[in-house]
């Protein structure tokens, strides 16, 4: 179905609690397989490391697993986090997956460890990837992904002359001011960080320069969906979320836990608020609830396209918010 606002979708492959991440990666690729069906663009999966509640460390290898079971949506990385990685691995690893699937692989890139100091070190050992070097490294993986230049003498096989599509992703001033001197696409990860989401897309825009890859600004930004056929009965599922968030602030992070009856009896009214403030660019509800809350959002930042992510503890209730909230946008 034509839709005038592209609606697509980030994933972590959350492992809930009682599950494996066998089980996760399962999901993952259910939930991409009806997305396809259900007119979403694009199917993202993100790096993050030494976290027991998610199963995307590998985002190459699961890209691979995901493109492999669908047929035509576009499949890709929400982004790596490039600063863990050399260049030329990546460049390789995403050569490949452009290989194999052909016009369906896109590359998003982020600056953050995905992880914690100790992880972070284990990932890089000497440190040597570091985010003072992230512009620098995104210039190497498009001159690794651009046609041979002579002299060249390290070359992407595969990846070289692939043009594999990158994003720049960011939750803060830094990646909208990047992408847009590199005149890439950009993503605002406001699923977790609000704050600075409507100023960063504006600067964004306003400091454009048109490239190779792309002649005019297009922006994305996360939102946290939670959709159902109740407003109550998605506000029920919501509290997996909102207790995750809280977890985390207490450094109690573990498996996805099942949907609660009383926040407030779970958390401190400091901590409910402070989780609120972090979820504040969240969608729950039924489907005119959703449709309202997007059309807001989009509303507020301009953006060109929405992405949509959902951490919900029942595998059939994740689908349903998922195909909900399609047909939401596509009503926009």
């Amino acid at each position: 179905m034509a839709n005038s606002i592209p609606y697509s979708i980030l994933d972590i492959s959350p492992i809930p609690q009682g599950f494996t991440a066998a089980d996760a990666l399962r999901n993952s690729l259910d939930v991409a397989r009806h997305a396809e069906k259900w007119g979403y663009t694009r199917y993202w999966v993100a790096e993050h490391h030494n976290m027991t509640g998610n199963a995307s460390s590998a985002t190459a290898v699961l890209i691979g697993y995901i493109a492999a079971g669908t047929s035509h949506i576009r499949v890709g990385s929400g982004g790596v986090m490039l600063p863990n990685h050399a260049p030329l691995v990546i460049a390789e690893q995403f050569g490949t997956l452009e290989a194999l699937y052909p016009g369906r692989i896109e590359l998003g890139l982020g600056r953050a460890p995905g992880t914690d100091q100790m992880t972070a070190r284990a990932l890089r050992r000497d440190l040597l990837g570091s985010d003072d070097r992230f512009p620098h490294d995104v210039r190497e993986l498009q001159h690794y992904f651009g046609p041979l230049q002579e002299g060249q003498s390290v070359k992407a096989i595969p990846g070289m002359g692939s043009n594999v599509p990158i994003w720049i992703l960011g939750s803060s001033l830094y990646g909208a001011q990047l992408a847009a001197h590199f005149g890439l696409p950009y993503a605002f990860a406001s699923h977790f960080a609000p704050e600075q989401l409507l100023e960063a897309i504006k600067i964004y825009r306003e400091l454009f320069k048109p490239s190779v890859q792309q002649a005019q600004p297009y922006s994305a930004f996360v939102m946290n969906v939670v959709a159902a056929d109740t407003d109550e009965e998605a506000q029920h599922l919501f509290t997996t979320l909102q207790q995750n968030v809280v977890r985390m602030r207490r450094n109690t992070r573990g498996q996805l836990p099942p949907p609660i009856a009383d926040m407030n009896a779970f958390c401190e009214p400091h901590e409910r608020a402070a989780a609120d403030h972090t979820l504040q660019v969240s969608v729950v509800g039924s489907l005119e609830t959703v449709r309202k809350g997007m059309r807001h959002w989009l509303d507020l930042t301009g953006a060109n396209e929405l992405v949509l992510t959902g951490q919900i503890f029942d595998h059939q209730a994740r689908l349903r918010s998922f195909e909900v909230a399609a047909e939401a946008a596509q009503g926009l």
